[in-house]
Parts: C-alpha cells; sequence; structure tokens
C-alpha cells in the first residue's frame, strides 16, 4: 500500500542550533520531507525568522518561534500534531533543556519523533504522559530485532539499477541534500529514481527504502544495506538508485563509508565537500584531510570512479563558492557545483550519459 503521507503538522524542536551544523535534521525538514508538514522550527536564538531565508536565502513560510509554548499559541492554518526533534548533536544526546518543551509537547497531545540516540519512549516521564495524553513517542534510531535483520546475501548482484553512492569528506556537510536534488531532478526528467537513506534524516523526510545504519549492529550493516537496495529494485525497478553516505572514510568520529562501497557496490561515486573548513566537523585540531587524498581513496577501494564533486557553501558567498568550485575542477578535473546555488543540472547531465553506457538488466 502507499504511504499516506503527510502523516501530520509539525513543529520542529531545533532549540540553540538552528544556524549550526548540529540543527541538520531541521535544515533537511525545512529543505523537504513528505512525512510531515512542516509548521514552525523551535529555536529562540533564530526567533523571528523565516527559516528557509536564513538557512539558503529563499524564504519557505516557515517562520522560527522562540519555544514550544509560544508556537502552540499561534494561530496556523492546521493544528500542529507532532514535535519533531531536529537537533543532531554529536553522540545523539538529548539536551537536558529539552526536557521542558518535550513535556509541554506531549501535554499539548502532540506526538513525539525523535532521531536521537537517547531513546524517549524509554524515558519514565514521557512514557506516563505519553499514556495519559493519547500520543505516540517513536524513536527512529530503535534498532530493529535481531530477528528481522539481515546478512549479506549477494543479491545485490541482481540488482539493475545504476547506483550511485553520495559520499562526503566530513559528516554534516550536506550530502543527503544533495542525494535528494539529484534524485528529484533526475525523476523530473523522466527518469525514475530512488532515494536509498541511510540516517534518521532521510527516515524522517520520507525516504521510501533504507536504513539507520549507526543504529544497527556492525554484521548486520552491510546486509541492511543490501537489503534495502535489493527492496527498492523488486519493488520498483527504477532505472537510478542514489544512496546517502554518513560520516566519511577518515572522519576520526564518524568513519563512513566502507559499508557503503562494500554492500551496494555503486557503479559511481559523487563526493560532497566543504571549502571552508580546516578541521573535521566538531573536532578542532583533527585537520580534514585533502580532498584529493580522500577522492583517492575511495576510489582505491571502490575501484569505481568519482565523477563530481559537490560543493557546501558554508562559510562563503556566492561569489568566492563559485571561485571554489573553479578550484576544485582545475585541481581535480572534475566537475564541480554547489546543487543549492547553482542546481543540480550539470550533475545529472553526467548521471543520464553513464546511464546510456550501463548494460541493459531486467
Amino acid at each position: 500500500m502507499p504511504n499516506r503521507w503527510p502523516e501530520g503538522n509539525a513543529l520542529v524542536y531545533c532549540q540553540g542550533s538552528f544556524s549550526t551544523p548540529n540543527g541538520k535534521t531541521a535544515h533537511g525538514l525545512v529543505r523537504f520531507t513528505r512525512r510531515y508538514r512542516v509548521l514552525a522550527v523551535i529555536d529562540r536564538s533564530c526567533a523571528g525568522h523565516d527559516a528557509g531565508l536564513l538557512l539558503d536565502g529563499r524564504a519557505s513560510g516557515i517562520p522560527i518561534v522562540p519555544t514550544v509554548k509560544q508556537a502552540l499559541l499561534r494561530d496556523f492554518e492546521r493544528r500542529p500534531t507532532h514535535l519533531v526533534i531536529g537537533l543532531a548533536p554529536d553522540g545523539g544526546r538529548l539536551p537536558e533543556r529539552a526536557r521542558k518543551e518535550i513535556r509541554e509537547a506531549l501535554r499539548a497531545r502532540l506526538h513525539v519523533d525523535s532521531g536521537l540516540h537517547d531513546f524517549l519512549s524509554q524515558d519514565p516521564e514521557f512514557a506516563s504522559l505519553a499514556r495519559r495524553h493519547h500520543v505516540r513517542i517513536r524513536d527512529v534510531r530503535m534498532p530493529p530485532p535481531r530477528s528481522d535483520l539481515h546478512f549479506f546475501s549477494g543479491d545485490i548482484e541482481k540488482v539493475g539499477s545504476l547506483r550511485i553512492a553520495l559520499l562526503g569528506t566530513d559528516s554534516a556537510v550536506g550530502k543527503r541534500t544533495t542525494a535528494w536534488r539529484v534524485v528529484d531532478d533526475l525523476n523530473r526528467r523522466g527518469i525514475s529514481a530512488e532515494m536509498i537513506g541511510t540516517g534518521q534524516t532521510a527516515w524522517l523526510q520520507g525516504a521510501r527504502y533504507g536504513i539507520i545504519l549507526d543504529s544497527l549492529v556492525n554484521d548486520f550493516v552491510s546486509g541492511e544495506l543490501e537489503h534495502a537496495v535489493v527492496k527498492a529494485w523488486r519493488e520498483q525497478r527504477p532505472k537510478v538508485m542514489v544512496i546517502e553516505g554518513q560520516g566519511s572514510l577518515m572522519n576520526p568520529a564518524y568513519p563512513g563509508g566502507f559499508e557503503i562501497l562494500a554492500a551496494t557496490r555503486p557503479h559511481l561515486v559523487i563526493m560532497q565537500h566543504a571549502p571552508s573548513r580546516r578541521d573535521y566537523d566538531g573536532f578542532p585540531g583533527y585537520r580534514l584531510h585533502p580532498l584529493a587524498r580522500q577522492i583517492a581513496a575511495v576510489e582505491l577501494l571502490s575501484q569505481k570512479p568519482v565523477i563530481a564533486v559537490t560543493v557546501n557553501h558554508e562559510g562563503l558567498t556566492p561569489d568566492q563558492t563559485r571561485a571554489a568550485c573553479r578550484s576544485i575542477q582545475r585541481q581535480t578535473g572534475l566537475p564541480a557545483v554547489d546543487v543549492l546555488l547553482d542546481g543540480p543540472e550539470k550533475i545529472t547531465d553526467i548521471v543520464v550519459r553513464r546511464l546510456r553506457s550501463l548494460p541493459r538488466r531486467q
């Protein structure tokens, strides 16, 4: 059966973090989600702004308000039904200051969806409030039962889609956002494409296929990645799948991408990079490995080509971003583009050309 989305009307809790990388879940939901209608973002440090205008320079009609209590007093066109935790802090822990506002949301009969590692449904106080007010707490990172998990089988070889891994040089660098833009542009062109999500934000945005990689026992990560891709192939037969990366190969805290390369067997790789960063996100003193070295590492491991670099413009003006793209192109010989600034068409043109050269598979 098709998903009946949107599920409801969401307030996105991002207290103190919307203007930082720790707000990346809220950023994703402001930019795009099938699962909810986003009514407002909660963050007193940015209150009074339009969330889209602050994030991307384009008005979204989503206001940023100081607190849950004040959001509940606003006269929205639709009644809020959900509080979604839009924080993505290091370690995925719930900040103590969030407890009061979560209590207020539950008392106001809002469902609570959270992608944190702290499971709110297991918190005695929150669980009691949810029962009393007949609402649901959903912990997106709650691991599935072991009996439901899959081990790598080799069925990936039966998948006929062109598979693209969208990896990055760091965590919180924009991999998921770029993946969605590429998928959406391919579908707009009439080329069927599916996003394979690998994190909690992709789930909150409504990715039809995927896993939450960092909630899984390591033995099953490869099998679950393979299973998600195989399921998408069997049910949709898309011409293209774009697999969202996690962390980066050399990130000291979030070393990600190895399992994605090994299990999903991508034909091509796109690398997302933030030229203004000098250190790994959240770890001053841990210098970001050079882009060329990270590209070389990916190509060595996968034996597949990196076909483009997509750029995160954080800390850069539009002119500086385009200059950075030109510099990357000179250094690497690869096309470089910021898909939020200049659109994904340059990337999808490359994908379409590669798609034509892929042997046809039924």
